[in-house]
């Protein structure tokens, strides 16, 4: 009977951790932590610490970034309640405002550096002795190009081979730094302003590089690991209670969706999202578009449905943000999908360019 209740007990105690485990994670994207710099990338060091108390009074797990994808791709389950913390750039108030706070906490982090002001000496920006004191304490550090250029723009006169090859050394010149002045690599990379198309991704992929975007949404093993989203939590939205609702997202049920390419005309543009099998709230699907408000949705069948904006994006990028409760009301499927549109006066690599 002893054994018994032993066996059960022990079999109750994996079910209860295989049913607190999760097979996804939200990434938060964070740039400056100072109160001097644009607050459209910046939290204050309150904001900042009052995120990183809440994270450790909720019970959130900060899990390293590499690991945590490492995990998710090969089936292996997070901790329940995993979050990873990401910051672009390579500002020195991370290490002046944020690394104390992350020290405190114990909680892994990765930076993202783009290396050109770096090897400058920029005074802006972090010393490569500055990183490895935070590699002591959790800290990653991963690409994110030389001289963060727009990475789909071309340059003057530039031809595609030429910006293929900028490209390449934007990127490769980086990863040889990393493992110069640090000794390795995590082989991860964030596009500079969150732009990427077809081409750039499938370099990365072919690079063996994992690369991420800027828009909002929750990885899991059916991402796409040449464009993983992240969840900004600077600016506008820096708020807790705006934080909340994201560290308890999950990924969208999608067995797949089109987009009709990575760049906005002077046409409103729209996506085609197909749902999972699956007992969902589809009908509380609700979409919105940047600038715009919701989106007008137009079901194709029991698990499609075509999102449309009213009106054609203005100049820069404009995106679509999906979200859905989950059958229990207690947290949010969430997708987001980004366009770029061009100025007359910009040059960038498009389908139409490329066909030329």
């Amino acid at each position: 009977m002893l054994l018994r209740n032993a066996l059960l007990a022990s079999v109750l105690l994996c079910g209860t951790t295989m049913a607190l485990a999760q097979d996804y994670l939200p990434i938060l994207q964070y740039h400056h932590v100072d109160t001097s710099t644009p607050r459209s990338t910046s939290v204050s060091p309150d904001e900042f610490r009052e995120h990183m108390d809440y994270l450790a009074e909720a019970g959130f797990q900060v899990v390293d970034l590499a690991t945590a994808l490492a995990d998710i791709k090969a089936g292996v389950a997070l901790p329940d309640k995993a979050v990873a913390i990401t910051f672009d750039d390579a500002y020195r108030n991370i290490y002046q405002n944020g690394f104390p706070i992350l020290k405190t906490h114990d909680f892994p982090f990765t930076v993202f550096i783009n290396t050109g002001p770096v090897e400058k000496g920029h005074a802006s920006f972090l010393t490569w002795e500055q990183m490895r004191e935070m590699e002591q304490s959790g800290g990653v550090f991963a690409n994110h190009t030389v001289s963060h250029p727009y990475m789909l723009r071309l340059e003057d006169g530039e031809t595609l081979e030429q910006w293929r090859t900028r490209m390449a050394h934007e990127v490769n010149e980086v990863e040889a730094l990393l493992n110069e002045k640090l000794g390795h690599s995590p082989k991860m990379l964030a596009y500079p302003y969150g732009e990427s198309n077809t081409e750039i991704r499938a370099q990365m992929a072919e690079l063996g590089m994992i690369a991420f975007g800027q828009q909002s949404g929750v990885v899991d093993k059916n991402s796409d690991f040449t464009n993983l989203p992240r969840f900004p939590a600077a600016g506008n939205y820096a708020k807790l209670s705006s934080l909340k609702v994201k560290l308890n997202a999950k990924p969208m049920p999608l067995v797949s969706f089109e987009d009709q390419g990575d760049f906005a005309s002077s046409e409103p543009v729209q996506m085609t999202l197909h749902f999972q099998q699956g007992d969902y709230r589809l009908q509380e699907l609700a979409c919105y578009v940047s600038g715009q408000g919701e989106a007008k949705l137009d079901w194709l069948g029991s698990n499609s449905v075509n999102v449309q904006a009213e009106k054609a994006f203005p100049v820069g990028r404009g995106r679509i943000n999906c979200t859905m409760p989950d059958q229990f009301g207690r947290h949010y499927y969430w997708f987001s999908n980004v366009w770029i549109r061009a100025a007359a006066d910009e040059t960038y690599v498009t389908e139409k360019v490329k066909k030329n």
